[in-house]
């Protein structure tokens, strides 16, 4: 069993934020595999399990706000009987430019809140991430607002694009395994 976890916000008011970038990968994932994601109150999430590849695969939402994150986490690898090494968290990241995508398979928060919940929660940092970059603000943005507001109309595209890429990594995490997903999409492009 494999598990893909967007990261985000609950509620209207973030839908289209920043930080609910990973939340926006894991529903085009959902409308890849036609699963619906219906709400799960014993793991504080909405998921929709598929199999795909001779495997079965979750697809989730934390219905936690992102600092608790790991509470839903910790409760899905649990009702699942799976591995940290059999998850993938889709993230946020303030460090990464806007459009650039990395997935590592373990390593520590670098400050992601969310991540920390999850690896708290853990008790291990020895799961898959894949970080999506939103930039950093400019100076004198306050970094919560920063996240939580949406992408300006000259971003939108470029995020469609960058969330298009993950959804294409996250396919290949699934069926070819994280070296694999590393070697084609850590590579940096000529621009960058």
């Amino acid at each position: 069993m494999k598990l893909i976890v967007g990261l985000g916000n609950p509620g209207r008011l973030y839908t289209n934020s920043r930080h609910n970038i990973g939340f926006n990968v894991v529903k085009a994932l959902a409308r890849h595999y036609k699963v619906a994601l219906k709400k799960d109150s014993a793991v504080l999430s909405l998921s929709g399990q598929v199999k795909t590849e001779g495997q079965g695969l979750v697809l989730v939402l934390p219905m936690t706000f992102m600092n608790l994150s790991g509470s839903a986490v910790g409760g899905l690898l649990r009702k699942y009987k799976a591995r940290p090494k059999d998850l993938l968290v889709v993230c946020d990241d303030l460090d990464l430019r806007l459009g650039r995508i990395k997935i590592r398979p373990s390593g520590s928060s670098g400050g992601h809140r969310g991540l920390k919940s999850i690896i708290d929660s853990l008790g291990s940092d020895d799961f898959c991430r894949l970080r999506l970059g939103v930039d950093r603000p400019r100076k004198n943005t306050d970094t919560s607002d920063y996240v939580l507001s949406p992408f300006s109309s000259r971003e939108k595209e470029q995020a469609r694009l960058m969330a298009e890429k993950a959804l294409s990594c996250c396919l290949v995490w699934v069926g070819a395994g994280i070296t694999e997903s590393m070697n084609i999409f850590n590579k940096r492009s000529k621009d960058e």
